[in-house]
């Protein structure tokens, strides 16, 4: 089962198409259940935390919503809380809406609202933990895209944060809601290729050190709180695409960050979040998980190994020559 959509397109087409038929309802379903005894007009107001293009992709479904009103975002870089606020209140003069939409450098101004039922998590993954574990504290139901954390403690805490706080998390894992994928984790299910003896989830490298030449900081990003928790390494506009307004420019390039291991875990969980969630999925997995890891390299194991109680077996391990990301079952 191979993914033959780069993850631009794949991203503009789930964002408004499969995802925004099966994800955003259910998510914004659940935070209408939860709000149904506080607030009788059954409207889930949304901010939006990190602005950049997957950020975009996933406003874009969410304001095709009548039930969904998008009142805040914020951002560390300046001209992507432009950019954001001019999309709103263009969509909402075609729509003929008139909300109210402000915008913050700092999450925390965000999450402070009262007003604010639902936040949307599109940060570089080293924030994943912190700002989804605030906005729990704070009572708000949280989409936060993949990988869900940037490591396992930080994966615990934010799982306590949920639980504790009696509040919704759905995680943007968009190929679940892809008809591919889902016919063949359907077909893996019911036996049509018998039992399941491996399976090959090839995703790509893993981070390397940060090793981007230093460069100037543009005037409007506040640099200290884009690093905020990480190690302090030098700016690069690599990590942080730039855009324009005039002429309007999109990012040309995903952020780099997530190339490099001081800020991100290479393809390993950039694709990983994917590609093992899909494998797991098949195996039928999503309440357990593998007895045993081992990491490549290991003693004379070739590729990250997850051994399962059944006898299955799943390696990041390339299934032809091309080296396709994706996922192939064997039985």
């Amino acid at each position: 089962m191979s993914n033959q959509l780069t993850r631009r397109k794949f991203l503009k087409t789930a964002a408004i198409g499969a995802v925004g038929v099966a994800v955003f309802p259910q998510f914004v379903t659940s935070c209408q259940n939860k709000k149904a005894g506080e607030v009788a007009d059954g409207i889930i107001r949304l901010g939006f935390i990190g602005l950049g293009q997957q950020a975009m992709y996933l406003l874009n479904g969410f304001m095709g919503m009548p039930e969904v009103e998008v009142v805040a975002g914020c951002d560390v870089y300046g001209i992507k809380r432009e950019r954001f606020l001019k999309r709103i209140n263009d969509h909402n003069v075609t729509q003929q809406k008139s909300v109210a939409v402000e915008v913050y450098e700092n999450y925390k101004d965000l999450i402070a609202r009262e007003d604010i039922d639902a936040v949307v998590i599109a940060t570089p993954d080293h924030w994943h933990a912190f700002i989804a574990i605030a906005a729990c504290n704070a009572k708000k139901n949280v989409y936060l895209e993949k990988p869900l954390t940037f490591t396992i403690k930080e994966g615990q805490e934010l799982v306590k944060a949920v639980r504790n706080n009696g509040v919704i998390l759905a995680v943007g894992s968009q190929q679940r809601s892809d008809p591919n994928f889902q016919h063949a984790v359907k077909m893996v299910q019911e036996g049509k290729i018998g039992k399941i003896e491996k399976v090959n989830a090839y995703v790509g490298a893993p981070p390397t050190p940060y090793d981007l030449p230093e460069e100037s900081v543009p005037a409007d990003l506040n640099w200290p709180l884009w690093l905020g928790p990480s190690e302090f390494i030098h700016y690069n506009s690599q990590l942080n695409p730039p855009i324009s307004l005039d002429p309007e420019q999109k990012e040309q390039f995903w952020g780099a960050w997530r190339w490099y291991k001081e800020l991100g875990g290479g393809f390993t969980t950039d694709w990983g979040a994917h590609m093992f969630d899909i494998a797991q999925w098949g195996l039928g997995m999503d309440n357990s998980g593998p007895v045993e890891i081992i990491p490549a390299g290991y003693q004379d194991t070739k590729f990250l190994t997850y051994k399962y109680a059944d006898g299955a077996v799943m390696t990041e391990e390339p299934f032809d020559e091309k080296q396709t990301k994706g996922v192939k079952f064997w039985g």
